[in-house]
């Protein structure tokens, strides 16, 4: 059947050579030479190509396509490593990273990873692992209070009990739609005195067309009919931002229908253009059918613990839930997304569980929230460590610098691009996007335009020096220009417009765009 060995009479009985995987002298030596990989590989990945040259099936060629029945030295396993994965990486680390929304890190984050997975706990209630719980509640009310979140997001825990909101950590915002599209569901299920699930085919939800598509997958798992959740459309008129108006049109024809508005979910900082739809129109709109409101700002939530960016999302206090994820771009890695909730209540009344083996008296006595009530699954890890050890070894006016840093060189790029004829910057900067594109002139159709803007991004990408994605935004094809790598600086920016000016002239002196100027 396979190569394994499994007859007991090989195994160890517990001698001095038995297997030991947690032997300090080995732990000691791995980790230090895996520190040592990772310190050399921050030094080198801005010389690395940013897009590997693979193709796919490539890591199974090198690598045996059975697991060993031996063992190895950890040297083997690291030289394998080194010449069969890193080629093979799409390096997010490096500061020519410039295609999506930041995945940041730190020193810090990288230590609190570390331990946090050395420790290994499973902390699904607080008895079974008390300093994992209180560390995430702690964490949690630190970023509530650097964003100013109202007290009744905050979780309060301790003599003077439990007050009625709190947070949870949770892997990413997929997780903080799921769970909250859950609540507002069952929460309208009562308020309409269904029968079990039985009235939710009249239960509809609403979101902006330019909200992340893992929204429109998180109300199928949630049990919404696909044909109740509506996507509102947005305009250029209004930057892509959701239009209070439009919304209330659709809630109060769903309304009219008979049908029961449920959940209203609008995003701080879209994924394509940035866009910021009106927390407190919104959530207004919302309240006239006791929707539930979320907000979701997994990117843009991190600027908003800087004053000149907090007025975002004002109107918060209005809100049933908001979530944003450090691991973007507050310099902790993945995965880290924080949700919070002004009535814990009435996420823990859909995700409680209580099997005979959890139940104790710390629980029992509603002292504390057990964290597995307010997410999917049971096991949990202690992310809380790492979002603590960031906050607490830079402080937030290091969290600050950083994100003013990644603005300040986004708005830079985009006075570059505005001062080049050739290109345009298709919708205002927010944060640290730039969507531009080489601009279409005369005749120029914009199938053409396109075309031309999607050959300069596959040649910038084929180089190896940078790595752009893209979007459509107004029926435009454009290039997404995204600051924030932990590793960025000014002179990368600058580095990366000066190929996109190249690689155009190079494209117009082979006529690939010559009718554009």
């Amino acid at each position: 059947m396979g190569s394994l060995d499994t007859n007991p009479a090989t195994f160890s009985t517990g001698d001095a050579d038995s297997f030991q995987p947690l032997n300090a002298d080995d732990v000691r030596s791995y980790l230090h030479t895996s520190v040592d990989f990772i310190c050399d590989y921050y030094k080198s990945v801005e010389s690395l190509p940013v897009l590997p040259s693979v193709e796919p099936g490539y890591l199974r060629r090198l690598l045996h396509s059975a697991p060993p029945t031996c063992s190895a030295p950890f040297s083997v396993t690291m030289k394998e490593l080194r010449e069969a994965v890193v080629p093979g990486m799409t390096h997010w680390a490096s500061p020519n990273f410039f295609a999506f929304f930041p995945s940041t890190n730190s020193a810090a984050g990288i230590a609190g990873e570390l331990i946090a997975s050395a420790m290994n706990s499973v902390g699904f209630t607080w008895q079974a692992s008390p300093a994992a719980t209180e560390m995430e509640v702690l964490a949690l009310d630190w970023l509530a209070q650097l964003l100013r979140l109202p007290p009744s997001f905050m979780n309060r825990t301790g003599a003077a009990g439990r007050g009625t909101g709190g947070g949870v950590i949770l892997g990413t915002t997929s997780e903080a739609m799921l769970v909250t599209l859950v609540a507002a569901r069952d929460a309208a299920l009562r308020r309409i005195g269904s029968d079990g699930m039985a009235g939710i085919t009249r239960l509809t939800v609403y979101a902006a067309d330019q909200t992340h598509s893992t929204f429109f997958k998180a109300c199928r798992l949630a049990g919404f009919d696909p044909a109740n959740v509506r996507s509102i459309p947005t305009g250029e008129e209004n930057n892509f931002a959701l239009e209070p108006a439009r919304l209330l049109e659709a809630m109060q024809a769903d309304a009219d229908a008979g049908l029961v508005p449920t959940y209203v979910c609008f995003t701080v900082g879209t994924t394509s253009s940035n866009a910021v739809d009106p927390v407190g129109a919104v959530a207004d709109v919302a309240a006239r059918f006791k929707a539930w409101v979320h907000i979701d700002a997994a990117y843009a939530g991190s600027a908003c613990i800087c004053p000149e960016f907090r007025h975002h999302i004002d109107g918060v206090e209005r809100v049933d839930s908001i979530s944003m994820s450090p691991h973007k771009w507050l310099m902790t890695c993945l995965d880290c997304t924080c949700l919070w909730v002004r009535d814990w209540h009435r996420l823990t009344g859909s995700l409680e569980t209580t099997p005979e083996y959890l139940k104790n008296d710390v629980s029992d006595s509603g002292i504390v929230t057990d964290l597995k009530d307010m997410q999917v699954g049971t096991g949990r890890r202690f992310r809380g460590l790492k979002l603590w050890m960031v906050m607490r070894t830079y402080g937030a006016a290091k969290l600050q610098e950083h994100i003013r840093s990644d603005v300040a060189m986004a708005k830079m790029f985009e006075g570059l691009v505005r001062a080049d004829d050739r290109f345009e910057v298709v919708v205002p900067r927010n944060f640290a996007l730039v969507c531009f594109r080489i601009k279409p002139h005369g005749a120029m159709a914009e199938e053409e335009a396109e075309e031309a803007n999607r050959e300069l991004m596959e040649r910038l990408n084929k180089t190896g020096k940078a790595y752009l994605a893209h979007t459509v935004v107004g029926r435009k094809f454009v290039l997404r220009f995204a600051v924030g790598s932990s590793t960025q600086e000014e002179r990368h920016v600058r580095s990366a417009w000066e190929l996109i000016q190249k690689t155009t002239t190079e494209m117009m002196m082979e006529g690939s765009i010559g009718e554009i100027i």
